[in-house]
């Protein structure tokens, strides 16, 4: 299927009973700092700490009732793992996680904690794969892959509709990409919405793939990525690739320093507690290598996902 407003409408239909509808806030102190009147929608505060959890519920509330009972597998580290288990147990259904054996121990005890059955393996993509081959085979679970699937797409895209829905006359609606699940919602969504909203994603200029592929016109793996921004490391998908192509505006890359900083100030300024990936489109204002001064922009903060006894500005 080729997604549309009315999967994106069903998704946020779908996802109604059990993701939260989060804030949008603002900040007159981030306000004066960019120039520009600045809407964070606050993905942070969503269940699993990250917008994740939207398409993770869409993915499994979408299965039919045969292949829900087999239950849902993915390979993951991070937030997905932590949504997909937690989706899977509000259906009361199995999820299968299979995680790098060096995913650290804080990310593992969460996933156990939503009933994700977790496997361990060799911490590189080919064992990560193989080991989810060898779960799929023995179980017969569903895939649901942490952005390149449709579903998950769909569910992403919800956040945008949500914010344009409460702040209606936005100029700008920006927003970090790592393999494209978040950037390629928010892109459909909004400019089936609202056609005149400019879509741009921030992207750390150490793992700035995505950036090189839309330049490059084809998917340029991402390699030996060197980003404070975790969540930001993955390769664009063959599903999120062409709508991002197609429907944002650009991507600006954004140092290191100005993503703590702006993670710093939004703690500071705006009470919020945001992980570096979820500063990344925060940065893009920072920066100021575009010209949104004057504009009315909206923000997703992708997540609030951050270790405490690791924050970048002690480092």
């Amino acid at each position: 299927m080729t997604l549309t407003l009315a999967e994106i409408q069903a998704a946020a239909a779908r996802i109604r009973p059990y993701a939260h509808r989060t804030p949008v806030l603002t900040c007159q102190s981030l306000d004066a700092r960019v120039g520009a009147q600045v809407f964070l929608k606050c993905e942070n505060l969503q269940k699993v700490g990250a917008f994740k959890f939207r398409g993770a519920c869409n993915a499994v509330f979408s299965l039919t009732a045969a292949q829900a009972a087999r239950g849902v597998a993915t390979h993951s580290s991070g937030n997905h793992a932590q949504a997909l288990a937690l989706a899977a147990r509000l259906r009361g259904i199995p999820a299968y996680i299979v995680m790098p054996e060096n995913a650290p121990a804080v990310k593992q005890a969460a996933v156990a904690g939503y009933g994700g059955v977790i496997t361990l393996c060799a911490p590189t993509q080919a064992a990560r794969e193989a080991t989810l081959a060898q779960v799929v085979a023995e179980t017969g679970a569903e895939v649901v892959h942490p952005y390149n699937d449709e579903r998950v797409i769909a569910g992403q895209g919800t956040a945008a509709l949500e914010l344009l829905a409460d702040v209606p006359d936005l100029d700008v609606i920006l927003a970090p990409v790592g393999g494209g699940g978040l950037l390629s919602g928010t892109a459909l969504a909004t400019k089936a919405y609202s056609p005149r909203v400019r879509v741009i994603a921030g992207e750390p200029a150490g793992a700035d793939d995505a950036f090189r592929s839309l330049a490059a016109g084809q998917i340029v793996p991402s390699v030996a990525p060197q980003t404070i921004a975790d969540g930001l490391l993955t390769s664009l998908g063959t599903l999120t690739f062409p709508i991002i192509r197609q429907h944002v505006e650009q991507i600006v890359t954004v140092s290191e320093t100005a993503i703590i900083d702006a993670m710093r100030f939004v703690w500071e300024r705006a009470k919020l507690v945001v992980e570096p990936s979820g500063a990344v489109p925060v940065a893009v204002l920072w920066e100021g290598k575009i010209d949104l001064r004057g504009l009315r922009v909206g923000v997703i903060l992708s997540g609030g996902n951050v270790d405490l006894d690791h924050l970048p500005w002690q480092l």
